[in-house]
């Protein structure tokens, strides 16, 4: 069976009342144990993961229903400068300073993995699913930490893989929305009218939602019409599943 892979992005206490009207608007399309969420322990320095807290509770009480919790990065913002022509072009084009893991060297990134997953662990009380960099990018010294880190699974805009063998699980576009401006709002409507038929072939195809989207509804009438249409070619499943298979 074919399956498809949703997911929330950018969880943590900045986006508490976006990640529940997101939760709201998916679960007519997919049941928690077949959601993944990526969470933010310190979303730009200023909104931090507190285990004891109210959303710490509420990220226990998700995790306790079968939602699948990521590392996704630590604070979320690129802070960092870039060498090279592409890593610039990446920074600077492919999101909104928020590539935390393109310029990191080795040392840092591999920290970072380890505590965002020492702290989500701590609150959820089970092992995290994997690790997904902010805004999918990464530079070659965190790819390098990564094969390094023991995470089970780790995506990019293009595939899933198992870090520590390098052993790609799926393949094909993820399909995202971006709200930041008009234009960008645009776009991402158009790719997702264009990528569902494309994808109907695949054999694992991933939807990924952002808190961004919650404020724009053109927006979520897409992710409707584009879940409605992808359960037709593929049944919703936990990320775990691709390790079974």
């Amino acid at each position: 069976m074919k399956k498809l892979l949703v997911s929330i992005h950018d969880v943590g206490p900045r986006f508490e009342a976006e990640v529940e009207l997101l939760l709201e608007r998916l679960a007519p399309h997919i049941d928690a144990g077949d959601l993944a969420m990526l969470v933010v322990p310190d979303h730009w320095g200023a909104h931090p993961l507190q285990p004891g807290s109210a959303f710490a509770r509420k990220l226990r009480g998700w995790s306790d229903r079968g939602v699948s919790m990521f590392a996704h990065g630590w604070f979320h913002k690129d802070m960092a400068v870039h060498e090279g022509a592409a890593a610039r072009f990446k920074a600077r084009h492919m999101t909104a300073g928020e590539g935390e893991f393109l310029g990191l060297d080795g040392d840092v990134a591999a920290r970072r993995m380890a505590e965002a997953r020492e702290l989500i662990e701590a609150i959820i009380g089970r092992p995290v699913a994997g690790f997904v960099a902010p805004a999918w990018l990464y530079g070659p010294p965190a790819i390098e930490a990564l094969a390094a880190s023991g995470f089970a699974l780790a995506e990019d805009h293009m595939k899933v893989w198992h870090p520590g063998t390098g052993r790609v699980l799926a393949r094909g576009p993820v399909i995202t929305w971006a709200s930041r401006s008009p234009a960008r709002i645009a776009s991402s409507l158009l790719a997702a009218r264009v990528l569902p038929p494309l994808l109907r072939h695949v054999r694992v195809a991933r939807v990924a939602v952002h808190p961004g989207d919650a404020h724009v509804p053109r927006l979520l009438t897409s992710i409707d019409h584009v879940l409605h249409r992808l359960k037709r070619t593929h049944a919703p499943a936990p990320y775990g599943d691709l390790l079974a298979a």
